[in-house]
C-alpha cells in the first residue's frame, strides 16, 4: 500500500511541478526531479521498488508512442540525413568516448560495462527537450533538429546497452556482431511496426465505439514492444513505426477520434514524464544511501564524464555545422550558435533512467555486476548536469545569444498552406454537383463559409455560433458543403506534408486545426 501511495503522491506532485514550472518559466521535468530528491531525504520517507527488466517495458512504450504520434513518414523522409547523424551517429560515437575514458579511469570495471555506462548516458531525452525549447522561443529550425535526433536515438543506444549487459553477465565480448544485430532488429522490428498499424487500422473500421478505438491506442505500444522484444528486435523502432503507421492509415472522417486521442495522450504522457522522473530523484536517495561516504571519492570520474559528454556532442555538431554550410542542410546546424544551443540542449532523461536501473544485480555466476554502483553514481550525474543545469539556464543562453524568434515564420509558412487548403476546398466545391443548382444567396453563404475556414486555420479560432442562426443559414446545406469542403482541404495538407521543402509540422498544426474544425461542424 505505501508503493501504490508513493505512485499517486508522485502523479499529483507532477500536476503541481507543471503549475509551478508555468509560474516560474521552468521545466516541469527538472522541478519533478529536484522535488523527488527532495522528499526522499524525509526521514521515513517509503522506499518505491520496482523490478529492473520492468523499468523499459512500462515506461518507454507510452512515452516513445507519444513522440511518434506528432512525427510521420514524411518527417522521417525528409530528416533521413539528421536521422542518421544524429540519431545514430552521435549515439555510438557517445558511447565509444564514454566506454573508453570509464574502462581506464574505474578498477575492475571490464569492457561490456563500460559500454554499458557509455550507452546508458548517450540519449538525449527528447521529452526533457521539448518541455524546455517551448517555453524560450527556440527557432523551429532547431526544435525540428531536435525532434529528428529524438525518433530513434532510443533504439541504438537499447542495442547496444543490451549487447553489453549481455557479454558481461556471460563473461563474453562485445564484437562487430553488434552492427548486425541492430540492423536486423531494426528490419524486424520495422515489420512488426507495419503489421501492428494494419491491425490497429482494421480494428478501427470494424470497431464503432470512439472510446473504444481511443483506448486500443494505449494498449498498441506495449503489445508491439513486447511482441517485438520476444522475436528479438527492437522494440523501440516497433513503438515508433507503429506510431507512423497509424499516422499514415488515418481517415478523414476520424477527426473527432484523432482530437480526443491526442487530449487523452498529453495526459498520459505528461503523467509518465512525472513519475518517471520521479523515479530519478528516488534512485538519487538511494544511491548516496548505499554508497555513503564513499560517493565522494566517484565524483571525480562522475564530473570527467559529464565533460566528456557535453564535449562529444559539441565536436560532433560543429562538424555537422560545416558540411551544412556546404550542402545548405537546414536540418542541422549551420553556426557555432546553433552549435552551442544544440550541444546545451543535449538533456538526458527518461532512457538514461530506465537503462541505469535495468542493470542487473549479479553476473550469471552469482558475482555482483561490476561498479553497478559505481554506473547508478555516473549516470545520476550526467542526469543532474545535462538536464538541470540546461534546464535552468537554456533562457539566458538564449537571451545571450539573441537566438529567440517570434514565431513569425511559422506564422507566415501557416498561412501560406491554409490558402492552398482554402484553395482546394473551393476548387472541390465548384466541382462538386451540389453547387450546379444554388440560389445566389446560398452560394453567398458557402463562399462566407470558405473565408472562415481560412482565418479559423490561421488563427486556430473556432467560432460556435448560437443555435437559432444555424437553423437560420441552414443546417443540411452547412453540413454537406463543409464536409465536402475540408475533405479536400485536408488531402491538400496531407499531400503538402510529403514536400521536400515543407516542414511537416506547419502541415501538422494546419491539419489538428481542420479536425477541429470538423468536430464543430453544425449538427
Amino acid at each position: 500500500m505505501d508503493q501504490l501511495a508513493l505512485i499517486i503522491g508522485l502523479l499529483l506532485a507532477t500536476v503541481v511541478a507543471v503549475g509551478l514550472g508555468d509560474r516560474l518559466r521552468l521545466p516541469y521535468p527538472v522541478l519533478m526531479l529536484l522535488l523527488a530528491a527532495a522528499l526522499t531525504f524525509i526521514p521515513g520517507f517509503p522506499d518505491l521498488e520496482i523490478e529492473p527488466d520492468l523499468i523499459l517495458p512500462i515506461f518507454l512504450p507510452p512515452l516513445l508512442f507519444a513522440t511518434a504520434q506528432r512525427s510521420s513518414w514524411a518527417v522521417f523522409r525528409v530528416r533521413w540525413r539528421t536521422l542518421i547523424m544524429l540519431a545514430v551517429a552521435l549515439v555510438v560515437i557517445s558511447t565509444a568516448v564514454v566506454a573508453g575514458a570509464a574502462w581506464l579511469m574505474i578498477p575492475g570495471i571490464g569492457v561490456p560495462a563500460a559500454i554499458a555506462l557509455g550507452a546508458m548516458v548517450a540519449p538525449p531525452d527528447p521529452v526533457a527537450v521539448e518541455s524546455v525549447a517551448g517555453r524560450v522561443h527556440m527557432p523551429r529550425r532547431l526544435i525540428t533538429v531536435l525532434q529528428s535526433e529524438g525518433l530513434f536515438n532510443d533504439a541504438a543506444a537499447i542495442v547496444i546497452f543490451q549487447a553489453a549487459v549481455a557479454a558481461a553477465v556471460g563473461g563474453t565480448k562485445v564484437g562487430p556482431d553488434v552492427v548486425l544485430q541492430f540492423l536486423m532488429g531494426a528490419a524486424l522490428a520495422v515489420l512488426v511496426g507495419i503489421a501492428m498499424g494494419w491491425l490497429i487500422a482494421l480494428v478501427t473500421r470494424l470497431v464503432t465505439s470512439m472510446v473504444a478505438r481511443s483506448a486500443v491506442t494505449l494498449v498498441v505500444p506495449f503489445a508491439a514492444y513486447i511482441l517485438a522484444e520476444e522475436v528479438h528486435a527492437s522494440g523501440v523502432i516497433a513503438v515508433v513505426v507503429t506510431a507512423l503507421e497509424m499516422q499514415r492509415h488515418a481517415r478523414p472522417q476520424d477527426a473527432a477520434e484523432r482530437v480526443t486521442r491526442n487530449a487523452f495522450w498529453d495526459v498520459v504522457e505528461l503523467l509518465v514524464t512525472g513519475l518517471a522522473f520521479g523515479l530519478v530523484g528516488l534512485e538519487i536517495r538511494h544511491v548516496i544511501r548505499d554508497e555513503g561516504a564513499e560517493i565522494f571519492g566517484m565524483i571525480g570520474v562522475a564530473a570527467v564524464v559529464c565533460v566528456l559528454v557535453f564535449a562529444v556532442r559539441f565536436l560532433w555538431l560543429a562538424v555537422l555545422a560545416l558540411g551544412a554550410r556546404k550542402r545548405k542542410n537546414v536540418l542541422q546546424p549551420t553556426s557555432l550558435k546553433e552549435v552551442l544551443i544544440l550541444t546545451w540542449c543535449g538533456m538526458r532523461g527518461l532512457a538514461t533512467l530506465a537503462l541505469a536501473l535495468a542493470l542487473p544485480l549479479t553476473l550469471a555466476d552469482g558475482t555482483p555486476f561490476p561498479g553497478r554502483d559505481y554506473l547508478l553514481v555516473i549516470a545520476c550525474a550526467v542526469l543532474l548536469a545535462t538536464l538541470v543545469l540546461p534546464g535552468l539556464t537554456l533562457p539566458w543562453l538564449m537571451r545571450v545569444l539573441k537566438a529567440s524568434e517570434d514565431g513569425t515564420a511559422e506564422r507566415d509558412a501557416v498561412r501560406l498552406l491554409a490558402a492552398r487548403a482554402q484553395a482546394a476546398a473551393v476548387a472541390a466545391l465548384k466541382q462538386h454537383d451540389l453547387m450546379t443548382d444554388l440560389p445566389p444567396e446560398k452560394v453567398t453563404l458557402v463562399k462566407d463559409r470558405m473565408r472562415r475556414l481560412h482565418a479559423e486555420l490561421t488563427d486556430g479560432s473556432l467560432r460556435n455560433e448560437p443555435l437559432a442562426e444555424k437553423r437560420q443559414r441552414g443546417r443540411e446545406l452547412a453540413i454537406a458543403v463543409q464536409t465536402i469542403a475540408l475533405d479536400a482541404a485536408r488531402q491538400e495538407v496531407v499531400a503538402a506534408r510529403n514536400e521536400p521543402d515543407m516542414d511537416p509540422e506547419v502541415a501538422d498544426r494546419v491539419l489538428r486545426q481542420l479536425d477541429l474544425r470538423t468536430m464543430v461542424m453544425p449538427e
